[in-house]
């Protein structure tokens, strides 16, 4: 999913083109690598693709009373903002520079090993989820499959909200809780997984610390996102992080947007199958063919004595 991306992207800052000299060829620019080195050390500026900061999908007032115009303006105006302006400038010129923003967060994640670039990418990538997961008079109760799923993986709706209520709330320090859908996969190179069904994948409630989140461990795929660091409520709440969580659940939360993406995953488990399906055929394929042509040479071997 596409949540922050390249110029392309609407962003509130000028086109690198607005720079350009009166009558000079509108359009991307693109250089080599090498001419890119180049007119670096030369001290020019550098025009590459770079990620930019997306607005919310909303205007900045439309979620008041319960989360303000204020809040917005400083989570998303200075905090995301910074998050995505750093990432720019770490990821300039190194072989990141070219990745997607999924790619930064899982290669730069390092396996818990964790490189510069990690903080700001993932820290992008969750504001825009995070704003992507509210909307003006969201809230109240899931529908459908969604609705279906929590119930039958929770118990009930209420018992799933305690439990995200409960792991945002106890979430130590700065962090996010998520609901994730959960492939159900051995997480071992050589293994191959039995045949399974939708009923074998589950939603799962998780909290991370810091920056960290879903897209690096995997089979995990992010369905909603609530920001418990203290930026995100203090304007509007102070200190009491509960009511924070319990009025983002009650009036905030998009539904719609938790539902899409849950079809999606299902969409991308079922395209990664076939995929490692057809992997697993051809490997087959070609140890037989090793094989045959073992067993033909040492038939030759046979007849040539």
């Amino acid at each position: 999913m596409n949540l922050l991306s390249p110029s392309t992207a609407a962003s509130t800052s000028l086109s690198p083109s607005a720079f350009l000299p009166h009558g000079f060829p509108s359009g991307t620019l693109k250089f080599s690598k090498k001419e890119s080195r180049c007119i670096k050390k030369a001290g020019c500026t550098k025009i590459t693709a770079k990620f930019e900061l997306k607005p919310p999908p909303y205007p900045l007032n439309a979620l008041e009373p319960i989360m303000s115009e204020e809040t917005l303006e400083y989570h998303w105006g200075k905090h995301h903002r910074t998050y995505v302006d750093n990432l720019n400038r770490q990821i300039d010129g190194t072989d990141l520079d070219e990745k997607s923003l999924e790619d930064i967060i899982v290669i730069s994640y390092n396996k818990g090993d964790i490189l510069p670039a990690f903080n700001n990418a993932a820290q992008a990538w969750n504001h825009d989820f995070f704003w992507e997961s509210m909307k003006h008079g969201g809230g109240g109760r899931p529908s459908g499959d969604l609705l279906k799923l929590i119930e039958r993986d929770f118990g009930s709706c209420e018992k799933f909200l305690d439990e995200f209520k409960t792991a945002a709330s106890t979430q130590f320090g700065s962090g996010w809780a998520w609901v994730a859908y959960k492939e159900s996969r051995l997480d071992v190179g050589n293994a191959v997984n039995p045949l399974r069904s939708d009923e074998d994948n589950k939603l799962v409630v998780v909290k991370t610390p810091n920056a960290v989140n879903p897209l690096v461990w995997n089979y995990y795929h992010p369905l909603l996102t609530i920001d418990v660091w203290e930026h995100a409520y203090y304007i509007d709440f102070q200190n009491r992080r509960p009511d924070y969580i319990s009025v983002f659940m009650d009036k905030l939360v998009s539904w719609d947007a938790v539902s899409s993406r849950l079809e999606q995953a299902k969409a991308l488990i079922v395209e990664r199958e076939r995929e490692n399906e057809r992997k697993r055929r051809e490997e087959k394929l070609t140890s037989s063919e090793a094989t045959a042509e073992i067993y033909s040479d040492n038939n030759a071997d046979l007849d040539a004595e």
